[in-house]
């Protein structure tokens, strides 16, 4: 899709736009999120990216639509991972719940930004080099064979790690270990200090890098389309904060997520290997974009399905088992009574 530079201002104006009109309605004033505020932002944002796509339907045809809504389906996906791990960044910086929404709503943006450099890289290697395609399929069939094999022998990240550059902040930049509402810099004895809240918002964008090193391939195995690719990217990631409180109570019920995540980033893989394939005069088959839409949309309604079935009945039998304990109990009471 050819899009000028005044289209890709206007885009990039109209984002900023929807952020601000976000953040002074919503995130201007450090508040608890009840889930009916996230509820109402994060439908918001999916109808925002609804219209987007349908607006690339209309103007530029069907196929930009369908890049389009399989990789803001692709990204939305993955980004719920990330959501785990922002779990363990807000315990550990032990952030006040009232100013988690300021923290994401920043380092979201921060993310975003970041993530703009990895498109502009990627878009400039894949059109010099289309053997990468084979580097990113690969990487991405290894991801999910390694997501396969951490749900399998059930490892979790029970604890947050900084990564080199916020350590090295930290390290140059001498900091408070409390917190001054939402100020990023206190002076305190004459001395310029930083607070918690400049460094977890600096914690949550650099961290979600590292997931956009399998997020970015995965979407590029969708469309070629730089423009296609920041605007799926932003739309996925722009709700991720109100998505954050609303389903946050949610994610652990989620147990067949990395499963349901791998299988997608498997098919994409296999996916951009076929495309490196063809692009290399190979014939062979290659997988359209509305075949891809329904195998991540299927993909993810029966992750979904399982993981809340699973999680019922593990429910139910920790309920069994807490119950048997106490009837044990109490018969022995009894008994010594």
């Amino acid at each position: 899709m050819d899009v000028s530079l005044n289209m890709w201002a206007l885009t990039i104006a109209g984002l900023s736009a929807l952020i601000a009109v976000d953040f002074f309605i919503g995130g201007r004033k450090p508040h608890e999120v009840s889930l009916k505020e996230a509820g109402i932002w994060t439908a918001v944002w999916i109808v925002l990216a609804g219209l987007f796509g349908l607006g690339l339907l209309f103007f530029a045809g069907g196929q930009p639509a369908g890049e389009f809504f399989a990789g803001f389906i692709t990204e939305k996906s993955l980004s719920v991972d990330n959501l785990f791990v922002f779990v363990l960044i807000m315990a550990k910086f032990a952030v006040p719940t009232i100013y988690q929404q300021r923290v994401l709503m920043v380092g979201v943006l921060i993310a975003l930004v970041l993530r703009a450099v990895f498109i502009a890289g990627g878009a400039a290697i894949i059109s010099n080099f289309s053997w990468v395609f084979y580097l990113f399929g690969a990487f991405l069939i290894w991801t999910a064979w390694k997501l396969i094999q951490e749900a399998r022998s059930g490892e979790e990240e029970e604890e947050f790690e900084e990564n080199r550059l916020l350590k090295a902040v930290e390290r140059r930049f001498p900091s408070t270990d409390k917190y001054h509402g939402t100020k990023l810099f206190i002076v305190e004895n004459g001395k310029r200090l930083m607070t918690p809240m400049l460094i977890v918002m600096l914690a949550i964008g650099t961290t979600d890098v590292l997931f956009a090193l399998d997020s970015i391939p995965a979407i590029f195995g969708l469309t070629q389309d730089p423009y296609i690719v920041f605007t799926a990217n932003a739309f996925a990631l722009m709700g991720l904060r109100q998505l954050y409180f609303l389903i946050g109570g949610l994610l652990k019920k989620l147990v067949h997520l990395s499963y349901g995540l791998s299988v997608i980033l498997g098919f994409i893989g296999v996916k951009l290997v076929l495309h490196a394939l063809h692009e290399s005069g190979v014939h062979v088959p290659e997988i359209s974009i509305p075949v891809s839409l329904g195998v991540i949309c299927a993909v993810l309604a029966v992750t979904t399905v399982t993981s809340l079935y699973a999680s019922k009945k593990q429910a139910a039998a920790e309920a069994g088992a807490t119950a048997a304990a106490e009837d044990s109990q109490r018969e022995k009471d009894s008994v010594d009574i």
